[in-house]
């Protein structure tokens, strides 16, 4: 269970990570506008600015999904059940819900997956 000052503090980094996550998000998108055919930058440079807008997309889904999780875990943060594995039902360490706010599984419950 999740005393008050630990709560206090987990909050504050949720809150960070999503600002992070905001900033990023905005980053991505700017990197994964379509890349214009006018833009006489070469086959050879088109072809890796077309890699990387991929890899920028997988990055931008992922950033996305990470930010919707804090923001879950947010709301959820007054639940008698956070902070609890969902799979062991065993409280996770403090020090993985702060590095790792959005975490609903243990260190070894997220293993096993």
């Amino acid at each position: 269970m999740i005393d008050s000052t630990e709560k206090k503090a987990l909050m504050a980094k949720i809150n960070e990570k999503i600002a992070q996550a905001e900033k990023e998000i905005e980053h991505l998108e700017d990197v994964t506008k379509p890349i214009s055919p006018e833009n006489s930058i070469g086959r050879v440079s088109r072809m890796d600015a077309i890699n990387n807008k991929s890899v920028a997309e997988a990055a931008l889904r992922s950033s996305r999904k990470k930010l919707n999780k804090l923001r879950l875990a947010l709301t959820k943060i007054d639940d008698s059940g956070f902070g609890i594995c969902k799979m062991c039902k065993e409280p996770i360490p403090s020090p993985r819900l702060m590095f790792m706010p959005e975490s609903t599984r243990c260190v070894r419950c997220a293993d096993k997956r």
